[in-house]
Formats: C-alpha cells, structure tokens, sequence
C-alpha cells in the first residue's frame, strides 16, 4: 500500500557540504555496509563552475551563505515500494521539475534502507537545494552567496526565494507543495497501473477515526520483543485495510455528506475518463489506419512496379514475334524472286530466221 510522507528542513550555513555528501554517499558515507541504500542521484541548474562537482556549490554556500543563514533547504519524500527503480527515479525527477524548474541549484538522492520492523525495502527522497535563483547572471562562488541588489542584479548575489516572506506564507506555500507531491504521485501511481492513492491530508481531515501512529525508529522496534512485533503489524494490516475501505467509499459518498454534489463529481470523473478514453481509441484508429495507408501504399506500388515490367516484357516479345514474323515474310519473297529467276534462266530462248532483209551471203 503506497503511502504518503514529505517532511521539509532547513539546513544551517556550514552543514551543506556534510549532507550533500550523506545523501549521496559520498566522502566517509561511501564504502560502508549502512550505506549501501543508494538507489540512484542526480543534481542540476548548477552554476558553470560546480557542474561537474556540485560539492564546490555547497562548499561555497557554507563559505560564502551569511551568518546564521540558510545553506539549502530540504524536502524527503516517502516513495511507493510497488513502483520499480526507474519509475521512482521518473518520478521524483518529474517532482524537482515542477518544483524547482531551472531556477535553483538542487542535488538529490534515493535511498532504500531496510524498514527496522517489517524488513521490507523503505524507498525514499533526499531533494536539497539553494535558495538562490538562478537569474542567468554568471557569479563567481564568492558573489553568488552575497546580498541582492536590486537595483544592478549583476554587481550584487542571486536574490533568496524566501526573501521578505512572513513565517504564515511560508507555512501555506509547504501545504500547497505537499499536496502537488500527492498529486504528481498519484499521476505516476495511475500511469504504471497502481491501484493504489496517496493523501496529503491528515487523518482527521480524511475521515479516517484513528490517532497517527508513533514513529518508533531503529532503537524503538529493537526494545520490542516478538509479541509486541506481531501484534504492531497486524494492528498496521487492520488499519490498512480499514483504510483502503473508507476511500473506497470517499469515491462514492462525498466526506462532507453531500451525496448529490458526490454523484455528480463522480460522474464528472466518469466522463472525463471516457472522454480520454474516446481521445486513446481515436489515436490508436489513426495510427492503425496509417499504418494500413502505408501497406496498401507500398502494395499498390509494388503491384504497379510488377503490371509495368509485365507490359514492358510482353511488349518485348510482340516485338521479337514481329521481327520473327517480318524476317519471314522477307525470306519467302527472296526465296520467291530466286525461283523465278531460276525459271527464267532455264526457259529457252527464240530463234532468229535466216532468210530476210538482213540476211547476207
């Protein structure tokens, strides 16, 4: 069962470098037994001169970031077991893209350490990234960090999105993060043909009657001896399915009561599915008719190749039967003019008299 976690930091000038390196296993992270959970990294917008290294990023906010002010900023996120590596590697990278876009330098990381109770894989998110938008100026390490100028951006650092914001703002801008995470998990949940929804809502606000469970941790869930285990897990079994029923029911009845406005969002639903539905048979019609288009092009065309070098030889042949015919009838008159002349020849030819004016003694 897919479940829902995004927990948000903010980590201290002087602490950026340190947990780079942790969550990409890097440095004294690396080589380790307990750290051999990385399922995969990537990190992006970095200025030309920590591209190929983003640690020179975070030495630098750690060098150059102001005093008692903040290094990166930090958002985990739980990621669904059932999805396979390249999935969930989509789908944080598709996160830190509606997130983050090309504005800050961020460096994430998956990890997939062993659940301390059921032993199964607990596949999770590490995205950190600087306050600093990145405006297309070009700064050096020590400029970067520095205080925005308004007035010349360029002889001053890259402004912090946080700037100016009220602690209320920031808490509303957190709720509406977590909700798109849920949004987009969902998104990829449906696309790999998941059953399964996540909901960034509390408990209370989902409807479900039942206090959140105590996280225990490493050294809480080795202090439970096997009773306590069996009984724990087959408390999580009962609420799951307990769970799964009542948003089950959520997608028929309405939460607030309202079982009209529920029916007709469902049938909103409904017919948005068919439309899309409609929308894939119609473009796989498309593309199975170009592709016939294309057969029966190439077989017209072959059929028509054949039908000309069918014409041509037997235009070919009525020439050869022709030709054949015409040295015949040439020969029969030769051998025609060759008969008479032979007649001619042996025929006897007349005498002249002797007795005449022109005869003489």
């Amino acid at each position: 069962m897919a479940s829902y976690h995004l927990s948000a930091k903010i980590g201290a000038k002087g602490k950026a470098t340190a947990h780079a390196a942790y969550i990409s296993r890097e440095g004294k992270y690396s080589g380790r037994d307990r750290y051999e959970d990385l399922e995969a990294k990537g990190s992006g917008n970095m200025p030309k001169w920590a591209e190929q290294n983003p640690a020179h990023f975070w030495n630098a906010a750690d060098e150059h970031e102001r005093t008692n002010g903040s290094a990166y900023r930090e958002i985990e996120v739980a990621l669904p077991r059932e999805m396979t590596v390249d999935q969930r590697r989509e789908l944080v990278e598709d996160f830190v893209h509606q997130e983050l876009g090309d504005k800050h330098a961020y460096q994430w990381a998956i990890h997939t350490p062993k659940a301390a109770l059921e032993g199964g894989e607990q596949p999770h998110a590490h995205i950190m990234f600087s306050e600093r938008r990145m405006d297309g100026i070009e700064r050096d390490p020590a400029q970067l960090f520095k205080r925005y100028n308004a007035k010349n951006p360029e002889k001053g650092g890259a402004q912090k999105a946080s700037g100016g914001k009220a602690r209320g703002e920031m808490k509303d801008e957190l709720l509406v993060t977590r909700q798109r995470w849920s949004d987009v998990q969902n998104a990829h949940l449906e696309r790999h043909g998941h059953a399964d929804r996540v909901d960034h809502r509390s408990l209370a606000n989902q409807g479900i009657e039942r206090a959140p469970e105590k996280h225990l941790g490493g050294a809480g869930v080795r202090a439970l001896d096997d009773r306590d285990i069996s009984a724990l897990l087959e408390r999580r079994a009962a609420e799951g399915a307990h769970e799964r029923a009542q948003r089950s029911v959520s997608g028929l009845i309405d939460l607030s009561g309202d079982l009209s406005a529920a029916k007709d969002e469902r049938a909103k639903h409904q017919e948005a599915a068919r439309q899309a539905e409609a929308v894939r048979q119609l473009e796989q019609a498309k593309q199975q008719l170009s592709a016939g288009a294309a057969v029966f092009r190439a077989k017209f065309q072959a059929e028509r190749a054949a039908k000309v070098e069918a014409d041509r030889r037997a235009d070919l042949a009525r020439q050869a039967v022709e030709f054949a015919q015409g040295e015949a009838r040439r020969k029969a008159e030769l051998e025609g003019i060759a008969k008479e002349r032979q007649r001619e020849a042996t025929r006897p030819r007349p005498t002249k008299e002797k007795d005449g004016p022109d005869f003489s003694h």
